[in-house]
């Protein structure tokens, strides 16, 4: 499990205009909270956060090292929220999320396909469904990503979430049904195909019963 360190300050000020002075002094207010920690009000450097955000992948841990008064504590969260300012696009404030390290949460796995379908080789088209799989796990069981074998898939085949082996400690949140992956014809047959498929003809006309009276 990977975390990387971000140094905090306990923020004392608030209001719009103590918010303002800070991000112009490259600042950016934030706040830490959870469900057994009391909020934080916190400002972290703008710098330190956006390298954070650059290099972090799509599950990443932080450990933020919170300095109140000559005192230095620590908490492990994930970032929850990150505003921007829609004309500038500089940070306007940050969560952090409380992680506990023995109490399940959910997060969003990336999928990694390992292999080429028979299907592809056949001519077929592969197409990326689901590029993530949600699941639930304490933290210490959270994989970087999960591997999907796709090599045995023909054209026409779907490789569904229901297929998928979850690993130990984890469980798949995401419907059965739900369709990761499948292999589609080649769009010159399926052009082919819609071309060839016929047309819906309307009924043949009986000729002279169309408004023929009865002689009897």
């Amino acid at each position: 499990m990977e975390a990387i360190e971000l140094n905090a300050l306990i923020r004392k000020e608030t209001g719009k205009g103590p918010a303002r002075r800070l991000r112009m002094a490259g600042g950016v207010p934030a706040v830490f909270y959870g469900p057994s920690a009391e909020a934080m009000l916190l400002s972290v450097n703008a710098a330190d956060l956006l390298k954070l955000l650059r290099k972090r992948e799509e599950n990443v841990f932080i450990r933020l090292i919170i300095e109140d008064g000559g005192k230095k504590h620590e908490k492990m969260s994930m970032v929850k929220e990150v505003q921007m300012e829609p004309v500038t696009r500089r940070f306007y404030h940050a969560d952090f999320y409380e992680i506990s390290m023995d109490r399940p949460f959910t997060f969003d796995v990336p999928i990694h396909f390992k292999g080429t379908p028979a299907g592809v080789e056949n001519g077929g088209e592969l197409q990326h469904v689901k590029r993530e799989i949600k699941v639930s796990c304490i933290p210490t069981k959270l994989p970087d990503f999960i591997e999907v074998d796709i090599s045995g898939l023909n054209i026409g085949d779907h490789l569904r979430v229901s297929d998928v082996v979850a690993m130990d400690g984890l469980t798949l949140l995401d419907d059965g049904e739900s369709v990761i992956a499948t292999v589609s014809p080649p769009k010159a047959a399926a052009t082919t195909l819609e071309a060839e498929a016929p047309e819906e003809q309307a009924e043949p006309e009986v000729v002279g019963q169309k408004g023929a009276k009865s002689e009897s």
